[in-house]
């Protein structure tokens, strides 16, 4: 049987389309085959911008010797993680139970049926002396012992399928169990845990962590902290050196702007090249809010350079973001931004190259490998800053003629949706009401672009033009609170478009509970419905991972949609939905971060302020001259009346008439 993945829209899927390994896609076919031949299935899910991928692919799936074995003993899927994160969190949820460490490549060796048997990421070809076992050993000892203790691997599959249907509730609580002191001992935990001398909440590897972030900097703004001097200045810390060190290390594109997904080292130094627009549109966010309370100017660097990458490589001129960029080049992994000292001089002078080789950490020898360095910045000191961005564009000019990694241009919603949000954050903190627009912007090519008739939403449009048929609980939450935050400042861009979008996130969020609410618990599933995997599990997910739960997105949903609506029944939702968090914030609050940030949030009290044209300017000044709080500014028709209604929470109700004072009174 050929690989049958040529005629597919996915970009990763079509980079194994020409492997001698006898690729399926994910399809009923591929389970009948099996069960026909009474063959174990190996999945194999990965994304057109993995490097491991990359790695595994060359080194196994492209050789010959290796496919044979694949091909004799397994049926082969292939999955894009990107276009059915449904099956890749179910099944990333399954390696976690095997004890192995879960990332991509996953490969999970299944039953005809799609339950996992057991699985684990990369594998080599060859022993390495990494203490893995070549992968052509896996295939033959999975194979032999499929066919001599088949019962025993069933067994194994039923507890996991098992255990993944058990943890769709198994930490639920009581709705009336909730008490906000579980948000100063989630605090707590968060910033114990955090590296205080490099920045980061675990170990090496450190991933960005804007949800962890986003969080401290919600309960930042309660009185409970404010009055805690120790406490307050120990999550200070833990943002401000986690951000810094961030900005200032490898794990930034210094000359070219943008976040890699992740450091290698402690030190934020060497990175995994790959980029990805939902890490960049989280830390867009993130860094805006952050500026909102320190006012560090490697922060609004930050923004204003990632934004500016954005608009300069991610975007598709007929709207919308691409998903990735590859962490390979032509010449090998990261070389696309690696220099020698030669080329700094050649490009920038005998005068300048030495200046920004110190400041940049880079000499003759080089920092990185082979006599190469990637610049990682020393001083975040404004002027400095000013003064090396000119020279940071004259290397940017020259390394735009080299050949770029490979972008993947698919266009996902609910990453798309993501970028939205980091756009209106940056646009309050900066009162740059053109970043405003591009978020309007932005959701008009979504509402048009990404929804089909009939059907509703799409996960994703793809190089080809075509939408796939499938949404997830993602596209919903992410969209849905992108919106709620866009209209907390549109009608700063357009008059009364605020109502405009709490009408589209309040008819997205129904649709959301029609098709994902499927029993009494709390929590939505992940999948809609009418959805049957072979896997036989519809899955409710409440961590966060590289992006937010969807379940914790839909707790600000729920919380802001009462707030402005005055509709009981989303309180209800919401406090239906803060159940399934009770226990996971005792047991686990590092895991959910974003879910703390909006509890937070809503406990600090959302605020809502209504004035006339002329005044929404000042207003809006205002509030990006102080830390970032959930307000939500319209404007009414009534030119003539200079009052100010202002609102906050369920607390605080007042009509005023002085802009400085109604601001000043949202933050004693």
């Amino acid at each position: 049987m050929p690989n049958q993945l040529s005629d597919q829209s996915s970009l990763y899927l079509k980079q194994h389309a020409n492997q001698p390994v006898q690729w399926m896609p994910w399809t009923q076919e591929a389970f009948d085959m099996a069960e026909k031949l009474d063959k174990p299935i190996i999945l194999s899910i990965g994304y057109s911008a993995c490097h491991w991928c990359h790695i595994m692919s060359v080194e196994s799936f492209q050789d010959p010797y290796v496919a044979s074995i694949m091909n004799r003993h397994f049926v082969c899927i292939k999955v894009d993680r990107e276009e059915r994160p449904d099956i890749d969190q179910t099944y990333l949820e399954a390696v976690r139970m095997f004890n192995q460490s879960a990332g991509w490549p996953l490969n999970v060796f299944c039953l005809p049926n799609g339950r996992p048997f057991w699985g684990g990421t990369y594998f080599p070809k060859e022993d390495k002396g990494q203490e893995i076992v070549p992968w052509p050993q896996v295939l033959m000892r999975i194979a032999e012992h499929y066919k001599r203790e088949k019962g025993e691997l069933e067994e194994n599959a039923n507890n996991v399928v098992s255990n993944l249907l058990h943890a769709n509730n198994a930490l639920s609580s009581n709705a009336n169990e909730w008490n906000n002191e579980l948000l100063l001992s989630a605090a707590k935990s968060i910033c114990d845990s955090h590296d205080d001398k490099e920045g980061g909440f675990t170990p090496a590897p450190k991933f960005p962590s804007p949800m962890k972030i986003d969080f401290l900097l919600s309960i930042r703004e309660s009185q409970a902290v404010r009055l805690n001097e120790n406490f307050a200045n120990k999550i200070d810390l833990s943002i401000t050196t986690t951000l810094s060190k961030m900005a200032l290390g490898g794990m930034y594109d210094q000359v070219g702007g943008g976040f890699f997904r992740y450091s290698v080292d402690s030190q934020w130094q060497v990175p995994h090249f790959e980029k990805m627009l939902y890490d960049n549109a989280l830390l867009i966010s993130t860094y805006s809010r952050a500026y909102q309370r320190f006012n560090k100017p490697i922060f609004k660097k930050i923004v204003e350079q990632t934004i500016e990458w954005l608009n300069h490589k991610m975007a598709d001129g007929d709207g919308g973001f691409f998903s990735s960029v590859s962490a390979d080049s032509d010449e090998g992994e990261g070389q696309y931004y690696l220099w020698t000292y030669e080329e700094i001089e050649g490009i920038l002078g005998s005068i300048d190259a030495p200046k920004f080789a110190d400041a940049f950490g880079i000499g003759p020898e080089g920092n990185f490998e082979s006599g190469k360095s990637l610049p990682v910045r020393k001083n975040q000191d404004e002027e400095e800053i000013l003064f090396f961005r000119i020279l940071e564009k004259k290397l940017l000019q020259n390394r735009e003629n080299k050949t770029e990694p490979t972008k993947d241009k698919k266009r996902i919603t609910s990453w798309n949706a993501l970028l939205i949000r980091g756009l209106v954050d940056a646009a309050r903190a900066f009162n740059r009401k053109d970043w405003l627009q591009k978020a309007i912007d932005l959701n008009e090519w979504m509402t048009n672009d990404l929804t089909i008739k009939g059907s509703g939403i799409s996960s994703i449009l793809f190089e080809n033009q075509k939408l796939s048929p499938l949404s997830f609980l993602d596209d919903f939450a992410f969209w849905a609170e992108s919106l709620l935050n866009l209209s907390s400042i549109s009608d700063w861009a357009e008059k009364g478009s605020s109502q405009k979008f709490i009408k589209q996130a309040e008819k997205i969020t129904l649709s959301a509970l029609k098709n994902f609410k499927g029993d009494e618990l709390c929590g939505l599933f992940f999948s809609k419905k009418e959805k049957n995997d072979p896997t036989q599990v519809r899955k409710k997910f409440w961590y966060d991972n590289a992006t937010p739960s969807a379940n914790s997105s839909f707790l600000r949903v729920f919380s802001t949609l009462y707030e402005l609506t005055n509709n009981s029944s989303w309180l209800q939702e919401y406090r239906e939905a803060r159940a399934g968090y009770t226990n996971l914030c005792k047991q686990a609050p590092h895991g959910i971060g974003h879910a703390l940030a909006s509890i937070a949030e809503m406990e600090v009290g959302i605020c809502s302020i209504s004035c006339n044209t002329e005044q929404v300017d000042e207003i809006l000044l205002k509030i990006s001259q102080k830390p970032y709080r959930a307000i939500f500014v319209s404007i009414f028709d009534e030119k003539e009346n200079n009052e100010i209604r202002l609102r906050i929470g369920d607390k605080f109700e007042e009509k005023m008439n002085n802009v400085t004072k109604s601001i000043d009174m949202i933050f004693s």
